[in-house]
C-alpha cells in the first residue's frame, strides 16, 4: 500500500450534507472492523471492567512481568478497544507484555476531565511499567503522567502536547489539519489540565510522529524542552507519513519501521528497568 491509497481509503466520504457525529463512529468502527486483521498465534484478549472503566486485556504467549496501559486516539470523540484492537494486540505481541486498552469515555458525552478520570483509574489500579497513547489518548496519557502518582515509561505516537494555536501548530497535512485541531481541541479544552508544557511529564519518554502532521512540530518542541529540564526522551519520526498512518504500520513501510523502533526502544527501557 502507498501512503496516497491509505489516505484515500481513510478519507471521510463527502455526500455534501455533513455528518452526525454518530454516524462519524459508526464509520470510523466499520473502517477498522474491514481492516483487523486475526490476532497473534497464542494471544488471548479479554473484556472486563476495572475501576468502573470497560477495558480490553491482550496477553501474549510467553508474556513477560510488567502490563502496559494504552490509551486509544480519535480525537477525544471517536475510537474505542474496537477501533484500535491491531495495534494494542501487535504492541502487545512485539512487547512480550500484557497491554490493556482503555475504553473511556468519549467527548462531548462526557467531559475530558472524565475521560482523564476513566484513564487515571485504570493506571492506578494496574500500576503498569508503561503507559503509550496516540494523538488525543496520546494527550490523555501525558496528562494522567501529570496528574497521578503512576512513575513508569511514557510512550507518544503524534500527541496534543502544550494548548494548540494557529501559531504553535505545523502546516496542515492529508486527515488532519490545523482547523480539525482546534475545533477538538475547543470542545476539550475546559476541562484540560493547566499544566506547562514544558515541563516534563516523565523521566523516560518515547515518541513517535510522522512527518506531514501540524501535530509534529509543537511534539519536537516540547520534547527540545523535556530534554533540557533532564527527561530522557527517545524520538523518531517517520518520513512522508500522516497522522492515522500507525493503523497502516503493517503495510506501510515508513510507518512500519519507525513503529518498529519505536517498540524496540519501549522493550529496551522495559528491560532494563525490570
Amino acid at each position: 500500500m502507498t501512503i496516497e491509497d491509505f489516505i484515500r481509503e481513510f478519507t471521510p466520504a463527502d455526500d455534501g450534507t455533513g455528518s452526525s457525529l454518530p454516524a462519524q463512529r459508526r464509520a470510523y468502527e466499520a473502517l477498522h472492523a474491514r481492516r483487523r486483521m486475526a490476532d497473534p498465534a497464542g494471544m488471548q484478549v479479554f473484556d472486563e471492567c476495572m475501576s468502573g472503566v470497560e477495558v480490553r486485556r491482550f496477553r501474549p504467549a510467553g508474556c513477560a512481568e510488567g502490563n502496559v496501559v494504552y490509551l486509544h486516539g480519535g480525537g477525544w470523540s471517536l475510537g474505542s478497544v474496537d477501533s484500535h484492537h491491531g495495534i494494542t494486540a501487535n504492541l502487545a505481541e512485539r512487547l512480550r507484555r500484557e497491554v490493556i486498552s482503555v475504553d473511556y469515555r468519549l467527548l462531548p458525552e462526557a467531559s475530558y476531565a472524565e475521560a482523564l478520570a476513566d484513564c487515571r483509574a485504570v493506571v492506578e489500579a494496574v500500576g503498569p511499567v508503561a503507559v503509550i497513547g496516540d494523538s488525543a489518548g496520546g494527550r490523555l496519557a501525558i496528562d494522567v503522567a501529570h496528574t497521578s502518582e503512576w512513575k513508569g515509561l511514557l510512550g507518544l505516537i503524534y500527541p496534543v502536547v502544550g494548548t494548540p494555536t494557529a501559531d504553535t501548530l505545523g502546516e496542515d497535512g492529508p486527515l488532519l489539519s490545523r482547523a480539525d485541531i482546534l475545533s477538538l481541541w475547543q470542545m476539550a479544552a475546559p476541562a484540560v489540565p493547566d499544566i506547562d508544557a514544558a515541563v516534563p511529564p516523565s523521566a523516560s519518554i518515547e515518541a513517535l510522529a510522522v512527518e506531514r502532521d501540524p501535530l509534529t512540530r509543537p511534539l519536537e518542541q516540547a520534547i527540545g524542552s523535556w530534554r533540557q529540564a533532564g527527561a530522557s526522551v527517545g524520538y523518531r519520526c517517520a518520513p512522508g507519513m500522516v497522522h492515522s498512518a500507525l493503523h497502516g504500520h503493517a503495510e506501510l513501510a515508513a510507518m512500519q519501521t519507525a513503529w518498529q523502533n519505536f517498540c524496540q526502544a519501549v522493550e529496551r527501557r522495559l528491560d532494563g528497568e525490570s
